[in-house]
């Protein structure tokens, strides 16, 4: 059987992708990469999947991980930036186990933002020979039961510096569906980069009325300048790095050209992408609690 190591397994994404592999038929050996192996494999206990201690942080970790893997799906976490210092050793270690495919879920325009890590590791990714398959998902919905949360449910906001700039938006069930796609027929995908959104381009004054009029209740939305956005997130001792890469993802694309949106997860799935009002209502109960 083919070994493949999914990493960041216990995350949203990661989850969503080992789910998507369960409900089909595959002959892919599957393997979770966890920080930890005993409170890691209580978090995925309801999959068939077997573990293997994987941290980016511990370079000893790569080595017995990826022994035998044919393919890896790369989830790089939010919190690691330094791609020199922890992805180069993880590549070149690919290259000496033979890994023959890395799956890694990149982000909409990474191909054309020297500044985010993503674009770094596409980079590194290309020229270690490897073939790959770059998965570019635009901004998750999810990030409103995540990161953006608490505002929603506790100030009944959207509080962001993104103006009135417009963003394609996807659900990770359907990143999840793709992603078991290219994993089950990674052949077809070989040297391939798809740009993964739903069928429109909302700003968040726009997200916002559609949360309201769904969840029956009053969202704002209020866009502040940096300071303030800066200043209101570490009163509430939002890590100083998140801020930021929150800054990146909701400031700057007020300066960029709108996004594209695409139809790849129709070709690759044979499935409409999920729209924001259906992720609304699947969600109702977590976005008012």
């Amino acid at each position: 059987m083919t070994k493949v190591l999914i990493t960041g397994a216990t995350g949203n994404v990661g989850t969503e992708v080992i789910k998507s592999l369960q409900n089909i038929n595959h002959q892919l050996d599957l393997y979770a990469g966890v920080r930890n192996l005993i409170t890691d494999d209580n978090k995925l206990e309801n999959f068939k999947i077997k573990f293997a201690q994987f941290d980016f942080t511990d370079s000893t970790t790569y080595e017995t991980a990826l022994d035998g893997c044919s393919i890896l799906f790369l989830l790089r976490p939010p919190q690691i930036s330094e791609v020199e210092k922890y992805f180069n050793p993880m590549i070149d270690t690919c290259r000496a186990k033979g890994v023959n495919h890395i799956v890694f879920l990149s982000v909409q325009g990474a191909e054309k933002s020297k500044i985010i890590p993503h674009h770094k590791i596409e980079k590194l990714i290309i020229d270690s020979k490897i073939p790959y398959t770059f998965l570019r998902p635009a901004y998750f919905m999810q990030n409103f039961t995540t990161t953006l949360h608490n505002d929603l449910v506790n100030k009944k906001r959207i509080y962001l510096p993104a103006g009135n700039a417009k963003f394609t938006l996807i659900d990770i069930r359907d990143i999840g569906l793709v992603s078991a796609s290219v994993l089950t027929n990674t052949s077809q995908h070989i040297n391939k980069s798809y740009e993964l959104t739903c069928k429109e381009k909302l700003s968040f004054s726009e997200m916002a009325k559609k949360l309201s009029d769904i969840l029956h209740t009053d969202i704002q939305y209020i866009s502040p300048n940096l300071a303030s956005f800066f200043l209101s997130k570490r009163k509430e001792k939002t890590p100083t790095m998140l801020i930021l890469v929150m800054i990146m993802l909701h400031y700057f694309p007020r300066f960029q050209k709108d996004p594209e949106i695409t139809d790849w997860i129709e070709k690759i799935t044979d499935k409409q992408p999920t729209t924001f009002e259906q992720f609304i209502t699947d969600n109702k109960k977590a976005l008012t609690k």
